[in-house]
């Protein structure tokens, strides 16, 4: 099954950390976002990825051109020009790179893929949030609930201590717990290919009208995760990413 992913947005929030380059090539642990996100889905076996691209797509292209290069040990004979790779990363991932417009809407870059998904379900997620997310059991819920949409549900870990009061009383207090109140958009969706019925353009956001329409449809389900999931839109969420990675238990691997 393809794998689309949104990798094409300006990261205004966290251009402070290196303008220079897109938020899904932003590096945790030496390695861009996006590889790490890339890294869960083949580990499920999905290895045919489909990045839409936007701002700087040319870096997002140059990493995956140079990708098996910079990854080997090599011998170059400066004479001739002729490279003997010692060794190549173990990777057998398929991508494709399509610059799908720099001002485009999420929606509108997904609608840009019809062409390249040959009109089957494909797996669709954003280029800048990790999870332990079971990709297998992921699938098998949409199938089984056979709806056009199935998104991941999540309750991301609070950014403060969590008060509980009975008056100005503190009945409890929990340091950084999951909310309790309510579930966001995770990613990590499941699609049928008529879901893209419901993205009119290139203006269209993803989150706006065709998820909407597909809820009040009855088309919409929701698979809930407890797991770990973390978006990386500042630079304190990546320092964030970096110390989990750097403890070597970093849950998506």
């Amino acid at each position: 099954m393809k794998v689309v992913i949104l990798a094409g947005g300006f990261g205004t929030r966290i251009a402070d950390v290196d303008s220079t380059i897109p938020k899904p090539m932003v590096p945790i642990g030496g390695l861009p976002i996006l590889w790490h996100i890339m890294n869960r889905y083949a580990k499920f076996g999905f290895k045919d990825f489909y990045l839409a691209l936007g701002y700087k797509a040319e870096v997002v292209k140059e990493y995956f051109w140079n990708y098996r290069i910079l990854g080997s040990n090599f011998t170059i004979d400066l004479a001739s020009g002729a490279i003997e790779r010692i060794d190549t990363p173990a990777v057998d991932w398929r991508v494709t790179l399509v610059d799908t417009g720099l001002s485009t809407m999420t929606g509108g870059r997904l609608r840009r893929l019809a062409p390249y998904l040959n009109g089957e379900p494909f797996l669709l997620t954003y280029g800048d949030g990790v999870a332990d997310v079971d990709l297998n059991h992921l699938l098998a819920h949409h199938r089984k609930n056979a709806k056009e949409v199935t998104v991941t549900a999540v309750r991301p870990a609070a950014r403060f201590g969590e008060l509980s009061l009975d008056g100005s009383r503190v009945t409890e207090f929990r340091e950084k717990p999951h909310v309790d109140t309510g579930w966001i958009n995770g990613g990590f969706f499941v699609c049928e290919n008529r879901f893209l019925d419901r993205i009119a353009g290139d203006e269209t956001v993803l989150e706006k009208e065709p998820l909407e329409t597909a809820a009040r449809a009855g088309e919409l389900n929701a698979y809930c995760h407890d797991g770990f999931w973390q978006c990386m839109d500042t630079k304190r969420d990546k320092d964030h990413l970096e110390a989990i990675w750097a403890s070597g238990k970093a849950p998506w691997l």
